[in-house]
């Protein structure tokens, strides 16, 4: 299906699928000549750089600033670690830059950066160096951060890596993220809370293991268009099996309630991976024994058709296509 591009920018645009991934490659990318479009950029060893490099940025803002399980600190920090872990790459140093609205109530900045410094000693990866602007009060709301980051690739994994053949893993739960934001905004009284980790730890021991041939953290827009964008850009099906994809109870039923897709709703710690068939028991128990990682399992497998394609086998055996949406299902959050 041909989608067009406004003229103007739309908040779908930002949501992860079809419609952001089109103003990424066709209006941004192209006059700076970007070919390729990963959670992380690489830069390969050379003469002065002895070892291959990845480096990342990330742009923060959520609504509430503070809701269960996280906050715009430490979300903005996991974001940075996570996409370059998603790379195969050792987190090595971060930067930082901080945007706050005039009249701002100092005692909420301090609590941010103080959950920052928290979420960095956590992922191991401290920041370096910053900068900081104070905008009008009508400019903006609240807080807004830009994080970056710098790793060493210890064995490169990449979106365009999946091969039939290869085990799907998923590391934990689908939609947490999105859901208990949108159970906080709208006072659902729920369990539910953000699953906002570092990932480096679980990637680092899986790589040691082998056979690790994509990753991707299926943040905006959560699993369908995530697992379309590695099954697009490797030529492969995702072939996955709905009774095998994690979801909590509370979490499906409030997805029910309000008429959301939680596979179409952001995880901010977990990861989707494609492995070697032959491995894949393997880096599945690595990955429980984590405490991020305790519901981690196998969804399926990568086949070679249909290509660019996510099949779902459903409960009762049908068969049916996960397009990636163009847009996205709810207000946005993140």
């Amino acid at each position: 299906m041909k989608i067009n591009i406004p003229k103007t920018i739309q908040l779908s645009q930002g949501a992860g699928g079809r419609m952001m991934e089109i103003l990424i490659e066709k209006v941004i990318a192209k006059p700076l000549k970007m070919t390729k479009f990963e959670d992380a950029g690489i830069i390969q060893k050379s003469k002065i750089i002895k070892n291959n490099l990845a480096i990342t940025t990330d742009g923060c803002s959520v609504r509430p600033m503070f809701y269960p399980g996280g906050d715009i600190g430490s979300l903005s920090v996991y974001a940075t670690i996570n996409d370059l872990a998603m790379m195969g790459a050792k987190p090595l140093a971060m930067t930082f830059g901080l945007f706050a609205q005039e009249g701002l109530d100092l005692k909420i900045l301090k609590k941010v950066v103080k959950k920052m410094g928290k979420a960095c000693e956590i992922g191991h990866c401290p920041i370096i160096t910053g900068d900081t602007k104070v905008l009008e009060r009508d400019k903006m709301e609240g807080i807004l951060i830009n994080t970056a980051g710098v790793g060493v690739i210890q064995s490169l994994t990449s979106d365009y890596g999946a091969k039939p053949g290869d085990k799907i893993i998923v590391s934990g739960t689908m939609g947490d993220h999105g859901l208990s934001l949108i159970a906080y905004r709208f006072n659902f009284k729920t369990s539910l809370k953000s699953d906002g980790a570092p990932l480096w730890d679980i990637v680092e021991k899986m790589l040691k293991i082998g056979g690790v041939h994509s990753l991707k953290d299926p943040t905006r827009g959560g699993f369908v268009p995530n697992a379309n964008e590695i099954a697009r850009k490797s030529n492969v099906c995702f072939y996955v099996y709905e009774n095998k994809i994690p979801i909590k109870k509370e979490a499906r039923a409030l997805a029910e309630i309000l008429g959301i897709d939680p596979l179409q709703t952001a995880c901010e710690g977990k990861f989707i991976m494609a492995c070697d068939s032959k491995k894949a028991d393997k880096l599945l128990t690595s990955i429980k024994k984590s405490k991020y990682g305790k519901e981690a399992t196998i969804i399926g497998e990568v086949r070679e058709f249909p290509k660019k394609r996510v099949i779902l086998e459903t409960l009762i055996g049908g068969k049916k296509i996960l397009e990636a949406p163009i847009g996205e299902q709810y207000p946005r959050i993140c």
